[in-house]
């Protein structure tokens, strides 16, 4: 990891606040059109020590960030899928409790 993610604020998460989740993370709006661009720009943000990555359905983004992860721990760029955070959110027709688990699996494929 860089030196200045090693400085980059963290907020404890979890029951007990044994988390240590990075408050600054990257966005994977649809900026980048290309699913390989994406792809690319997750890479090298963990090669520069970004370990917090947001995305949502709505951006389409969330596939590239899969494979981003997976590729990276396929290189060694980082040692565990448990050093990194997702973010992701519900977009507002899957906010009715009869859709909310299938919009999350959705997310978590």
């Amino acid at each position: 990891m860089s030196p200045a993610a090693s400085e980059i604020p963290c907020v404890a998460i979890g029951s007990h606040g044994q988390v240590k989740m990075p408050v600054i993370g990257m966005g994977s709006a649809p900026d980048l059109t290309c699913q390989s661009d994406t792809k690319e720009a997750i890479i090298e943000a963990i090669k520069q020590g970004y370990r917090h990555f947001d995305t949502a359905a709505a951006y389409g983004s969330e596939a590239a960030v899969g494979e981003a992860i997976k590729e990276a721990l396929r290189l060694g760029l980082v040692a565990s899928r448990k050093d990194l955070f997702v973010t992701t959110k519900l977009w507002c027709t899957n906010n009715h409790p009869h859709l909310v688990l299938p919009a999350l699996q959705n997310s978590l494929r």
